[in-house]
Protein backbone atom coordinates (compact mmCIF):
# COMPACT_ATOMS: atom_id res chain seq x y z
CA UNK A 1 0.00 0.00 0.00
CA UNK A 2 2.83 2.41 0.86
CA UNK A 3 4.53 1.66 -2.47
CA UNK A 4 1.27 2.40 -4.29
CA UNK A 5 0.91 5.78 -2.59
CA UNK A 6 4.56 6.58 -3.34
CA UNK A 7 4.10 5.85 -7.05
CA UNK A 8 0.97 8.01 -7.17
CA UNK A 9 2.96 10.92 -5.75
CA UNK A 10 5.61 10.47 -8.43
CA UNK A 11 3.12 10.24 -11.28
CA UNK A 12 1.43 13.46 -10.17
CA UNK A 13 4.80 15.09 -9.87
CA UNK A 14 6.20 13.97 -13.21
CA UNK A 15 3.09 14.87 -15.16
CA UNK A 16 2.21 18.15 -13.48
CA UNK A 17 4.16 20.32 -11.05
CA UNK A 18 7.26 19.95 -8.91
CA UNK A 19 6.45 21.70 -5.66
CA UNK A 20 2.68 22.08 -5.86
CA UNK A 21 0.72 21.08 -2.77
CA UNK A 22 -0.67 17.55 -2.79
CA UNK A 23 -4.04 17.02 -1.09
CA UNK A 24 -5.84 13.84 -0.22
CA UNK A 25 -9.24 12.76 1.01
CA UNK A 26 -10.97 9.47 1.74
CA UNK A 27 -14.39 8.90 0.20
CA UNK A 28 -17.34 7.08 1.75
CA UNK A 29 -16.04 3.74 0.43
CA UNK A 30 -12.68 4.22 2.12
CA UNK A 31 -10.79 4.94 -1.11
CA UNK A 32 -7.94 7.42 -0.80
CA UNK A 33 -7.76 10.11 -3.53
CA UNK A 34 -4.93 12.50 -4.40
CA UNK A 35 -4.85 15.82 -6.26
CA UNK A 36 -2.53 18.79 -6.75
CA UNK A 37 -5.26 21.05 -8.13
CA UNK A 38 -8.31 22.51 -6.41
CA UNK A 39 -9.72 19.73 -4.22
CA UNK A 40 -13.48 19.03 -3.90
CA UNK A 41 -15.16 21.50 -1.56
CA UNK A 42 -17.49 18.92 -0.05
CA UNK A 43 -14.72 16.61 1.15
CA UNK A 44 -12.60 16.67 4.29
CA UNK A 45 -9.27 17.62 2.74
CA UNK A 46 -5.82 17.19 4.22
CA UNK A 47 -2.50 18.34 2.81
CA UNK A 48 -0.01 15.55 2.17
CA UNK A 49 3.19 16.80 3.81
CA UNK A 50 5.12 13.61 3.02
CA UNK A 51 5.04 14.36 -0.70
CA UNK A 52 7.24 17.42 -0.25
CA UNK A 53 10.15 15.30 0.97
CA UNK A 54 9.66 12.91 -1.96
CA UNK A 55 9.77 15.81 -4.43
CA UNK A 56 12.83 17.28 -2.76
CA UNK A 57 14.74 14.01 -3.13
CA UNK A 58 13.76 13.62 -6.76
CA UNK A 59 14.86 17.18 -7.59
CA UNK A 60 18.26 16.92 -5.90
CA UNK A 61 21.39 16.18 -7.97
CA UNK A 62 22.88 14.68 -4.78
CA UNK A 63 20.22 11.99 -4.69
CA UNK A 64 21.76 8.53 -4.99
CA UNK A 65 18.68 6.34 -4.67
CA UNK A 66 16.13 7.67 -7.20
CA UNK A 67 18.03 6.94 -10.39
CA UNK A 68 16.64 6.43 -13.87
CA UNK A 69 17.75 4.36 -16.83
CA UNK A 70 18.04 6.11 -20.18
CA UNK A 71 16.04 4.10 -22.72
CA UNK A 72 16.19 6.42 -25.73
CA UNK A 73 18.04 9.51 -26.91
CA UNK A 74 16.10 11.48 -29.51
CA UNK A 75 18.62 14.28 -30.11
CA UNK A 76 21.12 16.39 -28.21
CA UNK A 77 18.62 17.74 -25.71
CA UNK A 78 15.75 15.24 -25.47
CA UNK A 79 15.79 11.79 -23.88
CA UNK A 80 13.41 9.15 -22.55
CA UNK A 81 14.01 7.49 -19.19
CA UNK A 82 12.59 4.64 -17.16
CA UNK A 83 12.38 4.05 -13.43
CA UNK A 84 9.94 3.48 -10.55
CA UNK A 85 7.50 1.89 -13.01
CA UNK A 86 7.43 5.12 -15.04
CA UNK A 87 8.59 5.98 -18.57
CA UNK A 88 8.76 9.64 -19.49
CA UNK A 89 10.58 12.20 -21.65
CA UNK A 90 13.05 14.77 -20.41
CA UNK A 91 13.93 17.99 -22.23
CA UNK A 92 17.34 19.08 -20.96
CA UNK A 93 16.55 22.44 -19.40
CA UNK A 94 18.51 25.58 -20.16
CA UNK A 95 20.07 24.39 -23.43
CA UNK A 96 19.15 24.20 -27.11
CA UNK A 97 20.92 21.82 -29.49
CA UNK A 98 21.07 21.84 -33.31
CA UNK A 99 17.94 20.36 -34.86
CA UNK A 100 17.73 16.89 -36.40
CA UNK A 101 15.59 16.87 -39.54
CA UNK A 102 12.00 15.66 -39.20
CA UNK A 103 10.38 13.30 -41.73
CA UNK A 104 13.16 13.52 -44.29
CA UNK A 105 14.01 17.18 -43.73
CA UNK A 106 17.70 18.05 -43.66
CA UNK A 107 19.64 18.09 -40.40
CA UNK A 108 21.05 21.26 -38.94
CA UNK A 109 24.87 21.15 -38.93
CA UNK A 110 26.26 19.43 -35.81
CA UNK A 111 22.86 17.99 -34.79
CA UNK A 112 24.01 14.40 -35.23
CA UNK A 113 27.30 15.17 -33.47
CA UNK A 114 25.33 16.58 -30.52
CA UNK A 115 23.19 13.46 -30.34
CA UNK A 116 26.22 11.16 -30.50
CA UNK A 117 28.04 13.17 -27.84
CA UNK A 118 25.05 12.83 -25.52
CA UNK A 119 24.93 9.08 -26.23
CA UNK A 120 28.60 8.83 -25.25
CA UNK A 121 28.07 10.82 -22.05
CA UNK A 122 25.17 8.62 -20.96
CA UNK A 123 26.44 5.25 -22.19
CA UNK A 124 25.52 2.54 -19.66
CA UNK A 125 24.87 5.11 -16.93
CA UNK A 126 21.86 5.72 -14.74
CA UNK A 127 21.00 9.34 -14.14
CA UNK A 128 19.73 11.53 -11.34
CA UNK A 129 17.43 14.37 -12.32
CA UNK A 130 16.75 17.84 -11.01
CA UNK A 131 13.46 18.88 -12.48
CA UNK A 132 12.05 22.35 -13.08
CA UNK A 133 8.51 21.35 -14.00
CA UNK A 134 7.03 20.44 -17.38
CA UNK A 135 6.90 22.09 -20.79
CA UNK A 136 4.07 22.49 -23.28
CA UNK A 137 4.69 18.95 -24.56
CA UNK A 138 4.40 17.41 -21.08
CA UNK A 139 8.12 16.67 -20.95
CA UNK A 140 10.08 17.13 -17.74
CA UNK A 141 12.37 20.14 -17.93
CA UNK A 142 15.39 18.91 -16.04
CA UNK A 143 19.08 18.99 -15.42
CA UNK A 144 20.46 15.48 -15.59
CA UNK A 145 23.50 14.15 -13.76
CA UNK A 146 25.68 11.15 -14.53
CA UNK A 147 29.22 10.26 -13.52
CA UNK A 148 29.34 13.27 -11.22
CA UNK A 149 28.69 15.67 -14.11
CA UNK A 150 25.91 18.04 -15.04
CA UNK A 151 25.19 16.67 -18.51
CA UNK A 152 23.34 19.80 -19.66
CA UNK A 153 26.43 21.85 -18.90
CA UNK A 154 28.70 19.32 -20.62
CA UNK A 155 26.76 19.84 -23.86
CA UNK A 156 27.40 23.59 -23.60
CA UNK A 157 31.11 23.07 -22.84
CA UNK A 158 31.51 20.85 -25.89
CA UNK A 159 30.07 23.54 -28.13
CA UNK A 160 27.18 21.30 -29.09
CA UNK A 161 24.43 23.35 -27.46
CA UNK A 162 23.73 26.99 -26.83
CA UNK A 163 21.98 28.47 -23.83
CA UNK A 164 18.23 28.37 -24.41
CA UNK A 165 17.11 31.85 -25.45
CA UNK A 166 13.46 31.50 -24.46
CA UNK A 167 12.05 31.67 -20.98
CA UNK A 168 14.21 29.80 -18.49
CA UNK A 169 13.22 28.74 -14.94
CA UNK A 170 14.04 31.49 -12.46
CA UNK A 171 15.81 29.07 -10.13
CA UNK A 172 18.09 27.71 -12.87
CA UNK A 173 21.70 28.90 -12.56
CA UNK A 174 21.74 30.44 -16.05
CA UNK A 175 24.90 32.46 -15.39
CA UNK A 176 27.02 29.31 -15.22
CA UNK A 177 25.57 28.16 -18.51
CA UNK A 178 26.19 31.54 -20.15
CA UNK A 179 29.82 31.66 -18.95
CA UNK A 180 30.51 28.21 -20.40
CA UNK A 181 28.90 29.19 -23.69
CA UNK A 182 31.20 32.22 -23.95
CA UNK A 183 34.24 29.98 -23.34
CA UNK A 184 33.11 27.48 -25.97
CA UNK A 185 32.47 30.27 -28.50
CA UNK A 186 35.90 31.81 -27.99
CA UNK A 187 37.58 28.42 -28.30
CA UNK A 188 35.66 27.59 -31.48
CA UNK A 189 34.33 24.41 -29.92
CA UNK A 190 31.91 22.23 -31.86
CA UNK A 191 29.25 24.16 -33.74
CA UNK A 192 30.89 27.51 -32.97
CA UNK A 193 33.57 26.81 -35.57
CA UNK A 194 30.96 27.72 -38.19
CA UNK A 195 31.58 31.38 -37.43
CA UNK A 196 29.17 33.73 -39.20
CA UNK A 197 27.51 30.76 -40.93
CA UNK A 198 26.12 29.61 -37.58
CA UNK A 199 22.35 29.68 -37.12
CA UNK A 200 20.66 29.28 -33.77
CA UNK A 201 18.35 26.27 -33.35
CA UNK A 202 15.47 28.71 -32.98
CA UNK A 203 16.33 30.37 -36.30
CA UNK A 204 16.72 26.97 -37.96
CA UNK A 205 13.30 25.84 -36.71
CA UNK A 206 11.75 29.01 -38.10
CA UNK A 207 13.35 28.51 -41.51
CA UNK A 208 12.65 24.77 -41.55
CA UNK A 209 9.22 24.24 -39.97
CA UNK A 210 8.04 20.69 -39.46
CA UNK A 211 5.66 19.68 -42.22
Amino acid sequence: MIKTFFRIFLVLFLCLFLYGNIYFWIDEKGTKHFTNVSPPRNEAIQEQEESKSVFKKLSSPKNKTLLFKVVRIFDGDTIQVKGLDLIFKIRLVGIDCPEIGFNGQKDQPFSQKAKQYLINLLDDKKIAIKTYGTDAYNRQLAEIFAGGKNINLEMIKAGLAEVYTGRRPKNLDSQTYLKEEVRARKAGQGMWRQGHFYKTPRQWRKENPRE
